[in-house]
């Protein structure tokens, strides 16, 4: 999603060390170094997006990150970054703490299931949601461990993670005082600056 693209711009210090976990195809780090003067790697494991980042100039690292981070050191980055991507790891808690380890901040976003519309279909459909957000039927799909803003907030408390702020968009990509109000059902993609206790 652009618009959490541009808070990410926003939030990152200029000439900062970044990782990006799951960085598909390097836009994010691309745009980071224009803008940022950023250094920092991206770490993929579909090779299309591993050539894609090299063409980019993105340096890229060939790694599954359900395998762990232990390869990176301790404070090794200014702040991880997992975009969109939690939702396809098979230890998410373990994960948000091991970049909480590599880096001084992460910012984290992952798509809302807890959404009316998602809502809605499992109510009225009885069926797995398909939705923008979330396009795949649940037989297809890579995402395995869905999970609410609740979910998260919930997460965060037990494992004391800090939240140090938190945006909630809607399906237009904007964050309005609705979704403010009424993240959990409102909020179709959920966007989480987070640091250590």
């Amino acid at each position: 999603m652009r618009q959490a693209d541009d808070i990410i711009i926003d939030l990152v210090n200029p000439n900062a060390r970044v990782l990006d976990l799951g960085c598909g195809d390097g836009d994010l780090l691309c745009r980071l170094r224009q803008t940022k003067s950023v250094t920092g790697y991206g770490v993929e494991l579909a090779h299309d997006r591993i050539e894609a980042c090299l063409a980019r100039g993105v340096n890229v690292i060939e790694h599954d990150i359900d395998a762990g981070l232990e390869r990176f050191p301790t404070n090794s980055f200014d702040i991880v970054i997992m975009n969109e991507t939690l939702q396809a790891i098979s230890e998410p808690r373990t994960l948000v703490r091991e970049m909480l380890r590599i880096g001084e901040e992460c910012i984290v976003t992952f798509p809302n299931f807890a959404y009316w519309q998602c809502r809605k279909q499992l109510f009225f459909g009885g069926r797995m949601p398909v939705a923008e957000h979330l396009p795949n039927e649940w037989y297809d799909t890579p995402n395995i461990h869905l999970c609410t803003i609740h979910d998260f907030d919930g997460m965060c408390a037990s494992e004391n993670v800090r939240v140090i702020s938190r945006f909630v968009f809607n399906q237009s990509g904007r964050q309005t005082m609705a979704t403010k109000m009424f993240r959990n059902v409102l909020g179709v993609t959920a966007f989480y600056r987070l640091g250590g206790s």
